[in-house]
């Protein structure tokens, strides 16, 4: 007898399970649609109209790209899959709110081992509140299933924003002068950076379970956990009511050491001052473990401060004000220098 015949599912992929996929997720993504995006849910590529936009002088596409890092580690341990698509729009929105652009549209990348489309679905659950959040429409993506190159159970994410704005509104810190003043808007927590050196301080070095209560009664895992705070809303709001914002820094992966410096420009510098800040409890539980240097604390992680608005010193206690009226936690962290350095206080000065 001849050898069978081999499938495409006899080598790991199953067309079925995706469409399956495909057809549990259209319900979701049709929450995140609105006027500009015509039906084509499933088509070969996703369209938006941007005429409601020609009012602009001169219109400019703005892009960002992202994933959340090896946070995904936690998630595969947790089996908690439903707020990782939240860091996932997070982390690429938030970087083209820096620009004042308003987000339109975000995509997103799924490659796993093996397709499990209920556990998929939660992801996509994640990313469709994450476009609610940022007021973004969900215009497409595409999910790979690549045995051979992830284990069965894991998988990484990718998402990629575009978004808008008149050319002559940028934001980009060229007018931003000694004496401007940082207001920080708190984070929710690690948000996405830094969680190599996380799963390397609890999970390795202090052998935690991710399931014990350390603070308040929470279970860390559920701390580590904690969704990326988007700040589209609070902060394109912020522009068109408060005005005057002159840079905008979005805390990731290189703290307030990396991330302030390609804002403002390198005559000048910034002093921060932590005890300004929102405390957090899984940031004062770090820190009391004293098992990492403070200042690699401060290039690694936000500490609390999710986001800086860069502005003038008149305008700032207004913009508290106007933060806090809207519910957002923020405060005035810090000033500009013109030493050329960013300087925390209590760690450089």
């Amino acid at each position: 007898m001849g050898k069978s015949k081999i499938s495409y599912a006899s080598s790991g992929v199953s067309i079925d399970e995706g469409n399956t996929f495909v057809e549990k997720i259209k319900s979701l993504v049709a929450k995140t649609m609105n006027e500009n995006v015509p039906e084509n849910i499933g088509g070969f590529a996703g369209l938006y109209n941007i005429s409601s936009f020609k009012n602009m002088e001169e219109p400019m596409l703005i892009s960002s790209t992202d994933g959340v890092g090896t946070k995904l580690k936690l998630a595969f341990l947790l089996e908690k899959y439903d707020t990782i698509g939240i860091d996932l729009v997070a982390m690429c929105v938030n970087d083209l709110i820096v620009t004042g652009a308003r987000p339109l549209f975000f995509l997103d990348y799924i490659a796993t081992g093996k397709l499990r489309s209920d556990k998929m679905v939660e992801v996509i659950k994640g990313i469709t509140y994450g476009c609610l959040q940022a007021s973004v429409a969900l215009l497409g993506g595409e999910t790979a299933e690549m045995p051979g190159m992830y284990n069965e159970d894991e998988f990484d994410l990718a998402g990629f924003s575009v978004g808008i704005i008149d050319s002559k509104k940028i934001i980009d810190g060229k007018t931003i002068k000694k004496g401007d003043l940082l207001i920080g808007l708190k984070s929710s927590g690690f948000h996405s950076n830094g969680y190599s050196l996380v799963r390397k301080i609890f999970l390795e070095y202090l052998n935690k379970d991710l399931n014990e209560e350390v603070i308040s009664g929470r279970k860390l895992g559920d701390l580590l956990l904690e969704p990326t705070r988007i700040y589209v809303k609070d902060v394109l709001s912020f522009i068109e009511e408060v005005g005057g914002v002159k840079g905008m820094v979005h805390i990731t992966g290189g703290g307030f050491y990396d991330n302030l410096p390609r804002v403002i420009k390198s005559s000048l510098g910034a002093d921060i001052y932590p005890e300004r800040f929102y405390k957090l409890d899984i940031y004062e539980y770090l820190k009391s473990l004293n098992i990492v240097e403070e200042r690699e604390l401060y290039r690694v992680f936000n500490m609390g401060v999710g986001f800086i608005i860069v502005i003038d010193r008149s305008l700032a206690e207004n913009g508290i004000s106007y933060l806090n009226s809207r519910g957002v936690e923020a405060s005035i962290i810090g000033e500009i220098n013109d030493t050329g350095n960013i300087r925390i206080k209590g760690v450089d000065f």
